[in-house]
């Protein structure tokens, strides 16, 4: 076994011993930081689009114009057939309308020509019917949240010039002429400076982003660019 000599007792009129300073925590201050990996903000997704019709239009004025037809043709001839019934004599347009039904033959010009009018008068009616009507605007995306109350439209005159204008801030593009349809957009641009080629990729591209995030139409037309070199 070994002996441990204790420590000799302080000296009279010696200072004791002082504590070392803990340096642990100013080390830890004084470290360097290490910078955390940035944090990518949740990515927000499109709002649901709810599906959109095209609008139907009301129709007014053909259906009112067809219904008044109908009622005075019908009115005048219940109107004489009750005033003959009654024993009162026929008026001359009657008369004339009886005879020329009993008489002409089935293969008359007039009667051919009056039925081909009937029969295109009832087929434009039946398109009328079935057709929405209303070609020069373009229904837009609504939420889907509208549960259907909410119709936006947009001219097509109007998407034309916004495009029109997106097309003309394109670098290289001179003039543009913009014609929208409902299933599709021909662009035509005249090239001042630049490669017509990569004009025209970049025209493509800002005019599909246009459609995309300006006009937000429920249907986007497919974009046909053309371009040629501007003459000036």
């Amino acid at each position: 076994m070994t002996s441990r000599n204790p420590s000799p007792p302080p000296e009279r009129g010696s200072e004791p011993p002082r504590p070392l300073p803990d340096t642990t925590a100013a080390a830890a201050e004084n470290a360097p930081k290490r910078d955390s990996p940035p944090v990518e903000p949740p990515r927000q997704q499109a709002p649901a689009q709810a599906p959109t019709r095209r609008p139907w239009a009301a129709r007014g004025f053909p259906a009112a114009a067809a219904a008044s037809l109908i009622l005075l043709a019908a009115g005048a001839l219940l109107f004489e057939a009750v005033w003959v019934r009654t024993g009162h004599p026929a008026t001359a347009w009657w008369t004339r309308l009886a005879d020329e039904l009993a008489t002409r033959p089935v293969d008359d010009v007039w009667i051919l020509t009056g039925a081909a009018v009937a029969a295109a008068l009832g087929l434009w009616l039946i398109v009328l019917a079935l057709t929405p009507g209303l070609r020069r605007q373009l229904p837009l995306g609504v939420p889907a949240d509208s549960h259907g109350r909410m119709r936006a439209v947009l001219d097509r005159k109007s998407a034309g010039l916004l495009l029109r204008d997106a097309a003309m801030r394109v670098p290289g593009v001179s003039a543009a002429r913009v014609r929208v349809r409902r299933r599709k957009v021909t662009v035509r641009a005249d090239v001042r400076f630049r490669d017509t080629a990569d004009v025209k990729d970049e025209l493509t591209d800002t005019i599909r982003r246009e459609e995309r995030e300006q006009l937000a139409l429920a249907r986007p037309p497919r974009p046909t660019v053309r371009v040629r070199r501007s003459p000036t």
